[in-house]
This record gives structure tokens, sequence and C-alpha cells, in this order.
């Protein structure tokens, strides 16, 4: 491992250590569930997350780290996996929108270091946004209204 590779690897475990640490204090705070007893599922995802952003870096195939996240949690979910039992004991002590709050900052933070890129992209950004929004909100709105019309409640 070359040291630009050791040095992702400190940064993204760093990262992630301090999303864990912010996503249990907010799961505590938010939710009312210890720490002690979420820790085991915050370090699950973790090392999930770590594992991804390497396999993001070292696998040649064009696919965002995201996706291999979402497949190694697929697959040690799944009701024939042997560690499926382990997998969701630990991580339901994880609420969901407690991982949501440090996510989202993060996401903030780092749009927000790029504001020189942002300049550039200026008008076309809002429009984007627009579209994005009223398609978002009527898809849901005629998604909605069709499956209650079939359940008879409109």
């Amino acid at each position: 491992m070359a040291l630009d590779d050791q040095t992702f690897t400190v940064d993204a475990l760093k990262m992630l250590l301090i999303i864990g640490v912010i996503t249990l204090v907010g799961n505590r705070i938010g939710y009312g569930i210890g720490i002690a007893e979420a820790v085991p599922g915050m370090v699950l995802m973790i090392v999930i997350g770590l594992v991804s952003l390497l396999m993001g870096r070292f696998i040649p195939i064009e696919l965002p780290s995201f996706a291999y996240a979402m497949v190694i949690a697929f697959l040690i979910a799944l009701p024939f996996s042997p560690v499926q039992s382990m997998v969701l004991d630990w991580t339901e002590h994880v609420n969901f929108l407690a991982t949501t709050t440090p996510i989202l900052a993060y996401a903030g933070l780092s749009i927000g270091l790029q504001t020189t890129r942002m300049k550039q992209v200026s008008w076309k950004l809002v429009i984007v946004a627009v579209f994005v929004f009223f398609g978002t909100f009527f898809g849901s709105a005629i998604i909605s209204h069709l499956v209650l019309a079939a359940q008879g409640q409109i």
C-alpha cells in the first residue's frame, strides 16, 4: 500500500469515527438508546463504510463506494447469511435518523468548501434544483394518489 493510500485510509477512518461518535451521541440524546448498547452496531457500520471506501478506491469498476456499502450490508443481512442475526441485533440499536445528522452536516461542509465550483455552476444549479424539487413533490403526490385510490381511501 502506497503512502497516498495509507493517508486515504487514515483520513477515511478519522471521518468515519467522527461521524460514528456524533451518531452515537445523537442516538442517545434523540432516541434514548444507550451509547454502550449502540457501539457494536456503529462499529459494524464504520467497518462497512471503510471497506466500501477502500473497494471504491481499489477495484477498477466505476461504482461509487456507496454501492459497495449497500452490497456488503445487503449480503450480511440476507436471511440465509450466517451472520444475519448478529448483524440485526447490533444494528437495531442505531436509529437511522441519528445517522442522518452528521452525514448531512458533512455533506454541507463538503459543498461549502467548493464555493468556487458553485460559482461556476451558478444559475444552472438553481434550475436543476427547482425541477428536482417539483418533480419529487409531484411524483410523490401522484404515487400517493394512485395508491390511496387503489385502496379506496379517496
